[in-house]
């Protein structure tokens, strides 16, 4: 494989849309380059409270069409671009898949979620069950959509609430990653549910041991760093 025909991952860091930056998924999208392998595009999106909905949404799809568009000074295939994210980076995504297939183009070739934000309206058990002491809690949830979103309409919105889009035919097909003890476990495996339910080619695994924000413990946790192998390798088979 030529420099010229890399694979191209275009990562949105999570951070409940209000906080981290390009240095906060450094590690993350170094991960992803060496084990995919591929070109890593980190995007630095506009945060809330300053940028609510949907600027980080307006970011992330300028982002991704810019990468299409300019592959051959990135010396890519622009039909091999995945997007990723983690948690609200994985909300970010899955928008981007959406409004992909709904504006025609161009599309991600798969979409790599990582314990991904799927429903601002809520309803989820997990968020209860885990509500507090496992890193992410129901209060920072709270807090983070109070920031982004400007309104309670808005929490419904398709492109912050992508669980609750009336159609999902069509989409990116998806690697749905989850963690047994996450608020945000039940919306992401739902959603993954209803890709399925779509007909989209999808794969769902919950790593049942791990916490919210395992993505970053690579260099800490073995398990953490066997589900991060895991998509790796995921992202590596849909970008064949």
């Amino acid at each position: 494989m030529g420099i010229e025909d890399r694979p191209l991952v275009v990562y949105f860091h999570g951070g409940g849309w209000t906080i981290g930056d390009l240095d906060t998924g450094d590690s993350v999208c170094r991960f992803l380059a060496a084990n995919v392998p591929a070109t890593v595009l980190s995007v630095d999106y506009r945060l809330a409270p300053e940028h609510r909905f949907p600027a980080a949404v307006e970011d992330a799809w300028a982002a991704f069409r810019w990468a299409a568009v300019e592959n051959t000074s990135l010396g890519v295939d622009p039909s091999r671009i995945a997007v990723s994210g983690d948690s609200a980076g994985g909300n970010l995504a899955a928008a981007v898949s959406l409004q992909a297939r709904d504006e025609g183009g161009p599309s991600p070739a798969m979409q790599a979620l990582i314990y991904p934000v799927t429903d601002a309206v809520g309803g989820q058990a997990s968020r209860d069950t885990f509500a507090k002491g496992f890193l992410l809690t129901r209060a920072d949830m709270d807090w983070f959509e109070h920031h982004y979103l400007p309104s309670a309409e808005s929490r419904g919105d398709p492109r912050v609430s992508v669980l609750r889009s009336a159609d999902l035919t069509g989409v990116a097909p998806a690697y749905v990653t989850t963690a047994g003890f996450d608020p945000l476990r039940d919306e992401g495996e739902a959603y993954a549910e209803r890709l399925q339910e779509a007909g989209v080619q999808v794969i769902q695994r919950r790593h049942p041991g791990l916490v919210h924000g395992f993505a970053n413990m690579t260099a800490i946790s073995r398990t953490a760093k066997a589900a991060m192998s895991e998509l790796s390798a995921a992202i590596r088979v849909g970008l064949s």
